[in-house]
């Protein structure tokens, strides 16, 4: 099932996409997508709905994030060789982990707010998965059952605070964090291990991948993760992204007011957004 948040900004009711990508009222069954209602129990009941008896949203109604008031919002870096190269980067034995601040998530269409000291704003699209049921010392092989689903994540970066001003990676990549527009239910992905990932800007095309290009694939990351802490219901882990970023390039050209990106992922969507001055 495709699940998405609709309405306004703080005032999002949960919703789906049916069969004929109509989306329906989903908030006489589930009362918001946060970590007390993602969850194997809310699978059940969702299974049990007929979507086309529940009434019709319009669909110029806003995206809001696809989870709200996430846990934890983990992140892992230079995942894709290629990327890692980019960067002139070593490739990673384990998996570098960092966080992003869970006040960055937005909706996937919002409009992405450029701070005024930031010169270096680069774009990432990525697979995030979501987490559905608490886990610790998971095996690789049992990793999928602790997931409630996917979305797109765009790890927006901005790279003079990440690289040039010491300490941790968190306070670069902590001005925006779009999710959505739809947190499909794992059971809707068919091969993990053969998404498409896209991202336009200005609509020249930046970045191309495939999730079977990842270093470290999705259930190596849930058991690797959850070695060092407990994973929770509502924990969003954004996977890494493919070559392309800007910080790649030769003449690096960083998000600027005025400019618009096109994220496309397999089975996940799509998100659109436009740069704005703070």
């Amino acid at each position: 099932m495709k699940l998405l948040r609709v309405g306004e900004f703080g005032r999002e009711i949960v919703a789906a996409l049916d069969n004929n990508n109509i989306i329906r009222d989903l908030s006489d069954h589930v009362k918001d997508l946060n970590p007390q209602n993602i969850n194997e129990e809310t699978l059940i009941k969702l299974k049990k709905i007929k979507l086309s008896e529940l009434k019709e949203l319009n669909r110029d109604t806003r995206i809001g994030a696809c989870i709200s008031n996430p846990v934890d919002f983990l992140a892992i870096g230079l995942n894709y060789k290629a990327h890692a190269e980019g960067t002139n980067s070593k490739l990673p034995s384990e998996p570098i982990v960092f966080n992003k601040s869970s006040g960055c998530i937005q909706g996937p269409n919002d409009p992405i707010i450029k701070p005024k000291s930031a010169n270096k704003m680069d774009y990432e699209v990525e697979v995030g998965m979501i987490i559905g049921k608490e886990g610790k010392y998971i095996k690789e092989k049992n990793a999928q059952d602790y997931v409630f689903g996917y979305c797109i994540v765009n790890d927006i970066s901005e790279r003079s605070w990440q690289k040039e001003r010491g300490g941790q990676w968190i306070k670069g990549k902590s001005i925006a964090g779009p999710t959505g527009p739809y947190l499909v239910t794992k059971e809707e992905i068919k091969n993990l291990n053969n998404i498409n990932l896209t991202l336009d800007v200005n609509g020249k095309r930046k970045q191309t991948g495939n999730t079977e290009r990842m270093i470290f694939n999705f259930n190596f990351l849930i058991s690797h993760l959850s070695q060092f802490m407990t994973l929770y219901p509502g924990t969003i882990i954004t996977t890494g992204t493919p070559a392309g970023t800007a910080m790649e390039m030769k003449k690096p050209e960083f998000l600027k007011a005025g400019d618009k990106l096109h994220l496309k992922v397999d089975g996940l969507g799509e998100q659109l957004h436009e740069i704005i001055d703070e």
